[in-house]
This record gives C-alpha cells, sequence and structure tokens, in this order.
C-alpha cells in the first residue's frame, strides 16, 4: 500500500478519507493490475476526487468544489485521469454511477451511424426511472479524452460532435440534473479553441476543474 498524505489523514469527520484512499488502490490493482498505486504526490487531486464523490459539504466548501456539477479532470498525456475517474464512480451509491465512454469512440459511432448518436447521449440518458420527488432520472456519463477524437463526416456532414453533445447535456443539465464529467489534456483556452466560446463558457458551469500540474510525470 503506499503511503497517504497527511493532508488526507489529518480530516475529522464523519467520513473516512484513509479507508477511502485504501479501497481506491485495492479496486485499481484488480482492475489495473498489481503495480497499480496511488501516488502520494496526487494527494490534493484525489482528496478533491473523493470530496465530492462523497459529497462532504464541509470539504467542499474548504476546497471550492460544487456538488451540484460534475468533474472535469484536466493533465498531461499518462498522468492518471482515466484510472482515476474510472475508480471514483465506485465510491458512488450504484444508480449514480457513471459509464466512462472515449471520446474517440462517439466520433467513430457518429461516422458510422450519424444523428442519432447525439440523441444516444443526451435524449436517452434521461431514464424511465423516477426519483423520489417524481422527476424523471437522468444517468450521468464520463466523456474521456476530450479532445482526441478525430474529425469525423456522416454523407457528407461534418459536425463538431463533442461540442454538440456538451451543449446538449448542458440543456438537460439544467432540466433535469445530468451530469457530465471530462478528462482531457485540453486548457480552457484550447477548448474554446476547438469546441467554441459557448462550449467554454458552458464548461465552467457544468463542471468543477480539478487540475493536475503539466509537469506531473507519465506513469505508465
Amino acid at each position: 500500500m503506499s503511503f497517504i498524505p497527511h493532508s488526507i489523514t489529518s480530516i475529522k469527520g464523519p467520513y473516512h478519507y484513509a479507508a477511502c484512499w485504501h479501497f481506491l488502490e485495492e479496486k485499481g490493482q484488480i482492475a489495473f493490475g498489481p503495480q497499480f498505486e496511488l501516488h502520494p504526490q496526487d494527494g490534493d487531486i484525489i482528496l478533491k476526487l473523493m470530496v465530492w464523490a462523497l459529497k462532504d459539504e464541509s470539504q467542499a466548501a474548504k476546497h471550492e468544489l460544487n456538488l451540484r456539477k460534475g468533474i472535469m479532470l484536466t493533465g498531461p498525456v499518462g498522468c492518471g485521469k482515466t484510472s482515476l475517474l474510472k475508480l471514483l464512480r465506485l465510491l458512488l451509491p450504484p444508480v449514480q454511477r457513471y459509464a466512462v465512454k472515449p471520446c474517440r469512440e462517439i466520433a467513430f459511432e457518429f461516422g458510422e451511424e450519424g444523428f442519432p448518436v447525439l440523441t444516444r447521449y443526451t435524449k436517452q440518458y434521461v431514464s424511465t426511472l423516477y426519483s423520489a420527488a417524481g422527476a424523471p432520472v437522468a444517468k450521468p456519463i464520463c466523456f474521456d479524452d476530450l479532445g482526441r477524437e478525430p474529425a469525423v463526416q456522416y454523407f457528407g456532414n461534418t459536425m463538431n460532435v463533442m461540442a454538440e453533445l456538451l451543449l446538449s447535456r448542458y440543456d438537460y443539465y439544467a432540466s433535469h440534473d445530468m451530469l457530465t464529467h471530462i478528462t482531457t489534456n485540453l486548457n480552457s483556452v484550447e477548448i474554446e479553441e476547438r469546441y467554441g466560446k459557448m462550449v467554454r463558457s458552458r464548461c465552467r458551469e457544468l463542471f468543477n476543474l480539478v487540475s493536475f500540474d503539466k509537469s506531473t510525470p507519465d506513469k505508465r
């Protein structure tokens, strides 16, 4: 087991963050192999993710996290973004666990099937189940590696697929609390250059930004 940073072991309250650290590391070794470990130098990042998943309001206020928003996890290639968000969902109740879908796969689906793909990840993510308040339940998703997807066409129609999905899921976030999460190595300027000013603006409303330092080494 890896060393747990003091910033995590020192937290007092109803949530046992050190146990969550061990839990995530054990699940990571099952999913990714016995060599997997959480890195103490990533402790601040992992802590913020655990605070969000546990819905710890006091720690969320301390770390300026909005528990109603999703997570945008950014950082250089190989720093562990995808692995962490795949593990983080295990801290959530089953009904709140999100699927992790590579943006490349969504782009390829659009190239093969066209516009129904947009509905697949927006309107069809509003479940027929209902909450205690009587509203339809909106399923969350994590779009993995935003910015790595290729440009694709469908019968001559070129569309920025991920831009359309983010804008549409923002509308469902406003109307149905539909959560979206993202991993990306793009910064905010690069997101605006690739997806437009409106998407950049919506991202500020959709996500808590949690960022690895740009000097974080490739752990692969």
